[in-house]
This record gives structure tokens, C-alpha cells and sequence, in this order.
């Protein structure tokens, strides 16, 4: 049976990384749509996302770090993203106040794209890196970890690049709660891992 593990993307090469990165969205994202204080299409070129995922990530130093890569039988396949709210400017910028809940609250660590290489889809690593992103939490010393994940209405389905912010599902049974529903189809969920917050 293949071995699930991940690391902090600072203790994982830049070739790991690229590897997770290299097909779909992500490829052209590069997790940088919350990162970039304006519009992510027209502000910033890819090789400027490129080269701040990497040095986001700090793969190779001692930290800080932007996300966890998964590993599947020591193979790189999937990328979480998480760390403190604050280094969202997006989350701050938008007009959705929704994304901005609680704005005082300290030690608020945001859980904000997920991604699973070709071939690695549909073996349930969503739900690894989610359970992945509370062990990871507790060890950083965060005191709610935040997700915006997506659910689909009853009888749609949802492609995989809307997935990316994650699914409610997953979240769910990495023990976060529903904390609002502000449309449809999305939610803001929260896991409290600090004993005040």
C-alpha cells in the first residue's frame, strides 16, 4: 500500500515543488492569486510567479515557508498552502468581507489552495493534505487554521482548478467547523487549535 507524507516546502527541493506545479492552473498560478495585491493576470508576469512561489516556499533554507508538500511513496504530489493570514494581501483587498472575518483575531494561519498531480487524483491526498495542514498548525504554534473551501449544490459536480481552494468535505474531516456560508457554494471553515482563541 503506497506511504502518504509531507514535509514543510522548506525542507523539500524546488524540484519537488516544480513537480506538483507542472500541469493545470497551478502551473500558471503558481499559488499567487491571494498573494498579489491587484489583479494576478494583468500585475504580474509568470516568471515573476514562478519566482515567488520558490522563494515563498524557501525550499532549502531554514524557514519561514508557504505551504507542505505530500509525498507518495517518497514521490512529490501534492501541495497544501498554509501560513499566517497576514501574508494574504488579497484576503485584505477583496471586497468580499467574508474573507476578512474576525480581522483582529491573532495567530490566524490561512488554508488557501491545494494541489494533486495528474495521476495522483482521486486517491483522497485532498483529504491528507488537510489532515496534513493540523499537524503542521500545531507544530507552528497557530491558533486557528482558516479555509475558504467550495461545495457543490446538490447534483453539480466541481472541476478540478474551482477545487483548488479545497472541498468542505475535506475539510470536514480534518476536524474543521463551518464557521459561514456567505454564498452558495462557498464556505469559510475554521479549526481551533489554541486554547483562547
Amino acid at each position: 500500500m503506497p506511504e502518504f507524507s509531507w514535509r514543510p516546502a522548506n525542507e523539500a527541493t524546488s524540484q519537488d515543488v516544480d513537480a506538483v506545479f507542472d500541469a493545470g492552473g497551478a502551473r500558471k498560478c503558481r499559488c499567487q492569486a491571494l498573494k498579489v495585491p491587484g489583479w494576478i493576470w494583468r500585475d504580474t508576469t509568470q516568471e515573476e510567479r514562478d519566482a515567488a512561489l520558490l522563494e515563498q516556499a524557501g525550499c532549502g533554507t531554514r524557514g519561514p515557508t508557504s505551504g507542505l508538500v505530500g509525498y507518495v511513496d517518497e514521490q512529490p504530489v501534492g501541495w497544501v498552502a498554509v501560513e499566517p493570514r497576514v501574508n494574504y494581501p488579497r484576503i485584505w483587498a477583496r471586497q468580499k468581507s467574508w474573507m476578512r472575518m474576525d480581522p483582529d483575531l491573532d495567530g490566524v494561519w490561512s488554508v488557501t489552495c491545494f494541489v494533486v498531480r495528474k495521476g495522483f487524483r482521486r486517491q483522497g491526498l485532498m483529504y491528507e493534505l488537510a489532515a496534513a495542514t493540523v499537524e503542521y498548525g500545531r507544530q507552528v504554534g497557530a491558533r486557528v487554521l482558516e479555509g475558504y473551501p467550495t461545495e457543490a449544490p446538490p447534483g453539480k459536480t466541481v472541476i478540478w482548478d474551482e477545487a483548488s481552494v479545497g472541498l468542505l468535505q475535506v475539510f470536514l474531516d480534518a476536524g474543521y467547523e463551518v464557521e459561514a456560508s456567505p454564498t452558495l457554494r462557498r464556505r469559510v471553515v475554521r479549526h481551533r487549535l489554541g486554547a483562547s482563541s
